[in-house]
């Protein structure tokens, strides 16, 4: 796309200030609107700004016509076989076909926020100087080139994920520029990164609710701030001390991450009186997932919520439609969770199923952690709203097999999913706008969690300046649920392997799976194995049902070089700067 052109999107973007924005969607025209027509207002510069927010990720359908991350993962199965989301296990994927997820898509925000930085700095708009907001604009306008260079380091942090090194692009290039570059290393990204971060901390905006003298008078949730980029200093952190990119396993980046993560919860409550959105009953975790992933989630966004910052997207029933059980409506069953994550809850008690001796293999559902209901639909249970009856998963019933795209797990997804969002009156659907949470709370307490067992070597222990233990930290984030404190004296293995079964749960469907197994390089431990369950009806005055779990390690493949993603063949003959593919690819 030529910049010259792209300055005709301001006039159809909304302003940002509405919320978590959604995706962009214009095309380019024919007619140029110059530099000179852009820059001599400031509402017309912020419009800049609503492409680059289009280009933040999210994975509610957009990645494989329906499919979640989530479903390359031992979270679910897509009930659609032969989606393009079976290439990350399957071996059909290459530099060829390269999945490349936030790729294009990557190097377009960065290129959109270094076109913004090398042209719209240093602008005064002279002419409405005798505005009544001139002053408020204004500051609101100085404050852009924070959120921008926020949202380039966010779009690195996405190919740093997912490539390690890439080019470092910090100018607004000609093609055969860019082409040019040399590849730099993922110690060098991340650095980038970090040093960008901390600029932007420290000059951007706190709260765009109120902005003293200057306030505008509207919340801008789904603008970054102070804690947003605070969080994304965080993670990345996190990830540059895991296995994947710590190769050495330096214990100074242990306890940067536990630092970084630690700051986010400290300022979190201490500035932004945000705190763990608490259940309202003993007996549902129901309230707080509506709260956290329901319609209205984008009113937690920062302040006094969960919620750091999220990517709203059009008001629309694509996601119930791709993942509600077949036979409500024109659903398609989509992303089904599997056995292996059902599994992994525990029972209220605290203990695993397989060490609860109170666990019925034939009434499994019983007494399980609190998230379990909340996040997974089960036979026998009244969803969704639109279902005219109980759900059945069990084979030949209305939600099941053999029925196409029937459940192929025994299970169906709660969590995003809008309950109401179909009516079973008249056929139709509602429509209702969907936030993915990109950072919420919960995350950093885990994160805190993970560096300082990393750091410290248990899970008990303190450090110079963190006081929180591990425990401590994920606790936490357990008795919101109503689980019992995780117990004492567990060696660091045992420790280890609690707290990635707590990371399961907690952020299910949340993408982070998909790249936490990646940095952990545990992909043979967790990917390889996939467990379903077999429900057969028992018909009769009573109507009983057997359940029979299944196992199959016979479909998704591993190989170590897809801990990394390869990086896309046109772009490797395309480079003049002597890039060096991905290992194995």
């Amino acid at each position: 796309m030529k910049f010259s052109k792209i300055y005709i999107a301001l006039l159809a973007a909304a302003t940002l200030s509405t919320g978590c924005k959604d995706e962009m969607d214009y095309q380019e025209s024919d007619d140029t609107i110059d530099f000179e027509y852009v820059s001599d207002q400031f509402q017309k510069i912020a419009g800049l700004l609503a492409p680059i927010y289009g280009c933040v990720d999210y994975d509610f359908y957009n990645y494989s016509s329906g499919a979640l991350l989530a479903s390359a993962t031992d979270e679910s199965v897509y009930s659609h076989a032969g989606n393009g989301i079976e290439h990350f296990y399957n071996g059909a994927w290459s530099p060829s076909n390269p999945k490349a997820i936030n790729w294009s898509s990557s190097w377009t925000g960065i290129a959109y926020c270094n076109h913004y930085l090398d042209n719209f700095l240093g602008l005064t708009c002279p002419e409405w100087e005798l505005d009544k907001n001139y002053q408020a604009l204004y500051h609101r306008y100085y404050n852009e080139r924070y959120e921008v260079r926020f949202l380039r380091a966010y779009f690195y942090f996405l190919l740093f994920r997912q490539y390690g090194g890439v080019p470092i692009k910090t100018a607004d290039l000609l093609a055969d520029e860019s082409n040019a570059l040399p590849r730099a290393s993922a110690d060098e990204v991340y650095n980038f990164i970090d040093n960008e971060l901390a600029l932007v901390i420290d000059s951007i905006t706190v709260d765009y609710s109120n902005l003293g003298q200057y306030g505008l008078g509207k919340a801008e949730n789904g603008r970054a701030n102070k804690l947003t980029a605070m969080a994304l200093r965080a993670r990345a952190a996190l990830y540059n001390a895991s296995p994947l990119f710590n190769a050495s396993g330096d214990k100074d980046r242990w306890e940067v991450a536990a630092l970084y993560n630690k700051q986010v919860i400290d300022t979190a409550i201490n500035t932004y009186g945000m705190a763990l959105i608490q259940r309202t009953t003993d007996t549902t975790m129901v309230d707080v997932f509506d709260a956290l992933f329901g319609s209205s989630n984008n009113s937690f966004c920062a302040k006094g919520g969960e919620i750091i910052w999220g990517r709203r997207t059009t008001s629309e029933h694509k996601f119930e439609e791709y993942n509600f059980p077949v036979g409500v409506g024109t659903s398609g069953g989509g992303n089904c969770p599997t056995q292996n994550l059902v599994d992994a809850y525990e029972m209220r008690s605290g203990l695993s199923i397989d060490a609860d001796a109170t666990y019925d293999a034939q009434n499994p559902y019983a007494n399980r952690d609190l998230r379990l209901g909340a996040t997974v639909a089960v036979n026998g249970e009244w969803w969704p709203n639109g279902n005219t009856h109980k759900l059945e998963s069990y084979y030949g019933g209305s939600n099941a097999l053999p029925t196409t795209y029937g459940t192929p797990t025994g299970y169906y997804l709660k969590k995003y999913c809008i309950a109401s969002q179909y009516k079973s009156t008249d056929k139709s659907w509602n429509n209702t706008y969907h936030t993915w949470v990109t950072f919420r709370l919960a995350e950093f307490y885990l994160n805190y969690a993970e560096a300082m067992l990393n750091l410290t070597g248990s899970g008990y222990a303190t450090a110079e300046g963190l006081s929180m233990t591990a425990a401590e930290a994920i606790n936490k984030v357990r008795n919101r649920a109503g689980q019992p404190n995780i117990e004492e004296g567990l060696s660091f293995d045992e420790f280890k392997a609690r707290y990635e079964n707590e990371r399961f749960v907690e952020l299910a469907f949340e993408g982070h799976r998909f790249y936490d197994v990646r940095r952990w390089k545990e992909a043979t431990k967790y990917f390889t194995t996939i467990k379903t369950m077999s429900i057969e009806a028992k018909f009769g005055a009573d109507t009983t049902y057997v359940y029979t779990p299944k196992v199959d390690n016979t479909t998704r493949q591993w190989n170590d070089k897809m801990y990394l993603f390869p990086i896309p063949q046109s772009d490797m003959l395309n480079n003049a700067g002597g890039w060096e593919q991905n290992p194995g690819w």
